[in-house]
């Protein structure tokens, strides 16, 4: 969905996923699909990268006929993905090098976020290069905030992520407490709605608790990568 924002914002696209469902989707759409990261760098003024976890990240920008492969000097290289704050300074100083500069930037608002465009973006990296990417990131998202220097979007979205485990363990256990003390979950959670306790988790998981929907997903399994980062900081 974002590529598809920048895409419908009258952007040129040159796209690579080594999931290839996607590009043929953005194809369709009217990007320029290429076989590898390489092929896109050579293409791209602008590179954004996102992919679930570090090493991905490295093997984007430094594996066989990655990023570096084919980046040209005075581009810019903007990771989205949410990864170790540690290597994403020794990325961003190895691209320098190249004469490349480089932002991080996750986000957060998930799935819907993503597809409505109202995602939070957490950005690091030198303010004249956020300025310059800035106005895409104002396609993808509406809450764009420059953190600071390369890494610190990431410790960001870590920051970000610990408040999301601890609200959704909180939902949790006040759920249950209602229920088990003979109160209706739901009303429960309605009456929490419209008070200080309101959040985002509470209306979408807390929702999905009461419906007893304890589907697992990909998102779990990442979740816990990133508060794992938490734990190497």
């Amino acid at each position: 969905p974002m590529a598809s924002h920048l895409l419908a914002a009258g952007h040129t696209l040159h796209v690579y996923n080594r999931s290839p469902v996607s590009a043929r989707e953005l194809a369709s759409k009217g990007a320029v699909a290429y076989t590898s990261s390489k092929e896109v760098a050579q293409k791209s003024d602008v590179t954004f990268i996102m992919v679930p976890d570090t090493p991905d990240v490295e093997a984007v920008l430094f594996g066989e006929d990655g990023v570096a492969d084919g980046v040209r000097p005075g581009s810019i290289v903007v990771d989205m993905s949410s990864i170790s704050p540690i290597a994403t300074k020794a990325f961003a100083k190895k691209l320098d090098t190249l004469g490349v500069k480089m932002l991080d930037a996750p986000v957060s608002g998930g799935q819907i976020g993503a597809e409505n465009a109202t995602l939070s973006i957490m950005v690091g990296g030198k303010p004249e290069v956020f300025e310059q990417i800035k106005p895409y990131f104002e396609i993808m998202g509406n809450n764009i905030v420059h953190i600071g220097d390369n890494g610190d979007g990431q410790v960001c979205k870590i920051a970000n992520q610990i408040v999301v485990a601890v609200t959704i363990e909180a939902v949790c256990e006040a759920l249950l407490f209602a229920s088990k003390a003979g109160a209706d979950p739901r009303k429960v959670r309605q009456a929490l709605l419209g008070g200080f306790a309101q959040s985002r988790v509470l209306d979408l998981h807390g929702e999905r608790m009461i419906e007893r929907n304890f589907t697992p997903g990909a998102r779990i399994r990442l979740h816990k990568k990133d508060l794992n980062l938490a734990l190497q900081r």
